[in-house]
């Protein structure tokens, strides 16, 4: 299989489908996005981190790639049978973030981003995650889109900003909260 084919040199490319779009639809965008936060993903895992985490970022990059076939697929035309999201792998999520959060000091201002390399890269990844949320949002207003997908990405922006916490408490990095500056 040749990696390059030409077939997307004048600007357009193909949905699973067969349909052609331009690079810059809507839909591209999306899943495109949620493919940066895949990589982002994969930069987290790659650090040294527990065992846990690794699995758990694994299993979310697997989902992610779900995503990227179900947003890369033209849901009038294509007739592939694509990977489905089910809820379980929302709970999933949302066990992770409660489990965390019961280790972790209460959260009584906001966080800037940082603290150290890990929760950083966290912080990046939770940010491509939004976007992602907002392009598939918008995608979703003229085309459908599975609603589990949007719920995925918004409760997957919460776990790697829990994650973020948790790998900052693990490596003794420091909160950076924000206080406000109120002028008076």
């Amino acid at each position: 299989m040749k990696i390059y084919t030409k077939t997307g040199d004048k600007g357009l490319t193909s949905l699973i489908g067969g349909i052609r779009v331009a690079k810059h639809h809507i839909r591209i965008e999306s899943y495109g996005t949620v493919d940066e936060l895949n990589s982002y993903i994969g930069l987290i895992a790659c650090q040294e981190i527990d065992l846990h985490s690794k699995g758990i970022l694994k299993e979310v990059q697997d989902r992610l790639f779900t995503i990227g076939a179900s947003l890369a697929a033209d849901p009038e035309k294509s007739k592939m049978k694509t990977p489905d999201l089910v809820e379980d792998d929302i709970t999933l999520l949302e066990t992770e973030i409660d489990q965390m959060n019961d280790t972790l000091p209460e959260l009584k201002h906001f966080i800037l981003p940082g603290g150290n390399t890990i929760v950083s890269y966290c912080h990046i990844a939770r940010c491509v995650c939004r976007r992602a949320e907002r392009l598939t949002v918008a995608l979703a207003e003229s085309s459908f889109v599975d609603n589990k997908v949007t719920v995925y990405l918004n409760r997957l922006s919460d776990y790697l900003f829990v994650l973020g916490r948790k790998l900052g408490n693990d490596t003794k990095a420091a909160e950076n909260i924000w206080i406000p500056r109120v002028n008076s």
